[in-house]
Order: C-alpha cells, then structure tokens, then sequence
C-alpha cells in the first residue's frame, strides 16, 4: 500500500523532531553536564546509566531515519522518555531547579513520547510481529 503525500511528510517531520531532540541531549549525557550527572546520581546510577541511556537514545535517533528500522527507532525512544518520564514523576521531580532546568527536560520528554507514540500508530503495519494483524488484506 502506497502512502500519501501527507502521511509521508507527517512521519518524517515527527520522526526528525524526536531525532533532533534526542541527538541534542547526547551532548550533555556524553560530556557529563552537571544536568545529566545530577539525574543519574540522584537514581544512584552515575556514570553507567547516563552513558548507557545516551547509547540507546542514538541508536533510536539512527533508527528512526533509516526508513525500514522506523518502528523499532520510535518504541526505543518511547521506551527512553517512558523510562524518564517516570523517574521525573517519582523522585527527579518535573523542574530540577537546583541544576536550571524549570521543567524543560521533562517538557522535551514529554514532546518525544508523544511524537513516538503518534509515529508508532502511524506505522502500526510495519511493527514487527505484530504489524500484520493491523493489515486489512
């Protein structure tokens, strides 16, 4: 099935605003910025959390642009703000403001769950194992 004009320009728009934001946060997770090495800390799971997230997040980002890999790039990025999502909501907090961050990290995790979630229904047909009970032939 060929997908329309809009369908393609929707996917890759969100598939690139998730990318963009998660590529954007590597450099602060690789260079243990005092945002990223507070996080982990406060979880008690610094270094080796914040550099293993970082890990998953890129290959999601490459993920998601390779156009055979998309749904697997958009459940790991779901899985990655998921997972920050519910340490931000259980003992991070939604604004570390002892670091400068006013609620922006949780804000941009928020904005990448739910483009992940919008590309993941999007591309339901392409979902490994699962995809083909969504086809209607």
């Amino acid at each position: 099935m060929e997908n329309s004009r809009a369908f393609i320009i929707t996917s890759w728009a969100l598939r690139l605003i998730v990318a963009v934001i998660l590529v954007q946060t590597l450099f602060f997770k690789f260079s243990a910025a005092k945002e990223s090495v507070y996080i982990f800390t406060t979880l008690g799971i610094e270094p080796w959390g914040r550099i293993g997230s970082g890990i998953v997040e890129l290959v999601a980002s490459i993920l998601l642009l390779v156009p055979s890999t998309v749904t697997v790039g958009a459940a790991m990025a779901l899985a990655a703000t998921g997972s920050a999502i519910l340490f931000h909501l259980t003992r991070l907090g939604i604004a570390l403001t002892s670091v400068g961050d006013h609620g922006e990290l949780f804000m941009l995790a928020i904005a990448v769950t739910v483009c992940s979630i919008i590309v993941l229904l999007m591309h339901r047909r392409e979902l490994p194992l699962v995809g083909r009970s969504f086809s209607t032939t």
